[in-house]
């Protein structure tokens, strides 16, 4: 695969507001593992090779295991995983294949026993903001180093 373009440098006008979107999504207090479970697993679903690289070694630089970060993809299957965790996982698939999934109710009131309704929004920001950065990388081929 061979990248398009770099939209980094062909609209700085976007960059700018992803930055600023994305600034503002980490200072909204979501937890750190969380977070990157959330860009992690719809990173996964949405193919994007440089951010599940790019999350991947996030992942391994906070500490986390191999063995949780591999199982993400399975995340059901595993037994690796607290109930809010899943509760996240369930609710970044749904959103991330909004299309398909229509956010069901029973993924809703999953994260809602675990999160206040502030939480519930912030999640779903998180959520938002890694697709569109999914997006732009998928759809520009933005490839991770080798």
């Amino acid at each position: 695969m061979q990248a398009r373009l770099d939209f980094y440098t062909a609209s700085p006008d976007v960059l700018k507001a992803m930055i600023a979107l994305e600034t503002a999504t980490n200072k909204l207090g979501i937890d750190p593992v969380l977070m990157e479970l959330i860009k992690l697993r719809a990173s996964q679903i949405n193919g994007c090779a440089f951010c599940v690289d790019m999350h991947s070694a996030d992942m391994r630089k906070a500490g986390e295991t191999e063995r949780r970060i591999a199982a993400v993809v399975v995340w059901r299957e595993a037994p690796f995983f607290t109930p809010a965790e899943r509760a996240v996982l369930a609710w970044t698939e749904a959103l991330t294949r909004i299309a398909d999934t229509h956010a069901p109710d029973a993924v809703y009131e999953e994260l809602a026993a675990h999160f206040s309704p502030k939480q519930m929004a912030d999640i779903t920001l998180a959520i938002n903001t890694i697709n569109s950065w999914n997006r732009l990388s998928v759809g520009f081929r933005k490839l991770p180093a080798d």
